[in-house]
């Protein structure tokens, strides 16, 4: 056996050895103290990040966050099950109610993007031994449109998808008590990679907002209360 054939099945596994080995030594002492505190102290994130799976969303690039500031959920999709648990038992349910009620995150971001394999996976059909994607993939339907899915009706479908989630999100009790009471907010974005621009639902105006020209980072459904001179009111 050569030293290659014993070092491992491909070289991908030494590429992913070697960055472990970069974070300890170059990332990590650099933020040594921030990890020490986040042990010490616990997290305290303020932001529920509900995300796609998708490689090219990053989120801590795209928010500029770092370590301690995100409470991250990845999916196929960035859906949200039902909270009646017709979709059985799963991970984004238990992490919605972990972020609200544990963590008392003080907002939630759904964040879809363009090009999206699952929308599109949505009008074309999964795999026929892919029953989980399948079953899953229903999450979808409400937002799906009676037409073929060319650019323009896949970009107005990833972002019906995303209100769709947005709504979806005020059926979880915890949800809707904490937006209600103004603690919590709702955030809707569409990542469009192409561009590196997020746009940003705004509820007032009922459509996606670019953020470099948005006056917000999105505003969700069932926001009971605005800032109007400085004061909090209702809508």
């Amino acid at each position: 056996m050569s030293a290659d054939e014993g070092s491992g099945a491909s070289g991908a596994g030494d590429e992913l050895l070697l960055r472990l080995r970069r974070f300890h030594s170059d990332y990590f002492p650099l933020h040594q103290q921030r990890f020490q505190d986040l042990v010490a102290d616990g997290q305290h994130p303020k932001t529920l990040f509900i995300g796609c799976s998708d490689s090219r969303l990053v989120p801590y690039l795209l928010t500029g966050a770092g370590p301690g500031e995100l409470f991250l959920v990845r999916n196929v999709g960035a859906l949200v099950p039902p909270y009646d648990q017709s979709h059985g038992l799963h991970g984004t349910m238990a992490a919605i109610e972990f972020a609200v009620l544990g963590l008392h995150v003080e907002r939630i971001i759904v964040c879809g993007h363009s090009h999206c394999g699952a929308i599109r996976t949505a009008y074309e059909g999964a795999p026929a031994e892919a029953v989980a994607l399948q079953a899953w993939l229903k999450l979808v339907d409400e937002a799906l449109l009676p037409v073929q899915p060319t650019p323009e009706a896949m970009r107005r479908t990833e972002q019906r998808a995303i209100v769709l989630q947005l709504e979806r999100l005020m059926g979880y009790p915890m949800v809707r008590r904490e937006v209600e009471a103004g603690k919590l907010t709702l955030h809707g974005w569409h990542y469009v990679i192409e561009d590196g621009e997020v746009h940003v639902f705004d509820a007032a105006q009922g459509d996606f907002v670019a953020a470099s020209v948005a006056s917000t980072s999105g505003t969700g459904p069932y926001q009971p209360y605005v800032e109007h001179d400085g004061q909090v009111i209702s809508d």
